[in-house]
């Protein structure tokens, strides 16, 4: 399976994507996670984008979209709480509809291990 070259982000942003996601994703992630209905989903995007065996352009994609969650400042700002992640939701949707293919059965089982960990 092959990733799209017709990714919408660009790859030299990749490095201060993943920049941001380090320093924020899990702080506001185990902040959230509890009220988040697309936190499986986004712990998935998560280890998919960190497996050095997911293409460059899916990790790409995917960090994009996490930096997206990650940044405080977006579309609807995060402090509206019920509409504060529908832009977060819908970034993540399209990545995800984007790689589809490379979001493994391994990563959603990690995402629900940790979730589980994570809201109990």
């Amino acid at each position: 399976m092959e990733a799209s070259s017709n990714l919408p982000v660009d790859p030299r942003d990749f490095a201060r994507n993943e920049a941001r996601v380090e320093r924020g994703f899990w702080s506001k992630f185990k902040t959230l996670a509890g009220r988040l209905p697309f936190a499986e989903d986004l712990l998935a995007a998560f280890y998919c984008a960190r497996d050095p065996a997911s293409p460059r352009q899916v990790r790409i994609t995917l960090m994009a979209a996490l930096a997206y969650f990650v940044v405080p400042s977006d579309l609807i700002p995060d402090v509206f709480v019920s509409l504060g992640f529908t832009d977060d939701a819908a970034v993540l949707y399209v990545a995800l509809k984007t790689v589809a293919g490379y979001v493994t059965e391994d990563h959603r089982r990690q995402a629900r291990r940790v979730l589980a960990e994570t809201t109990e």
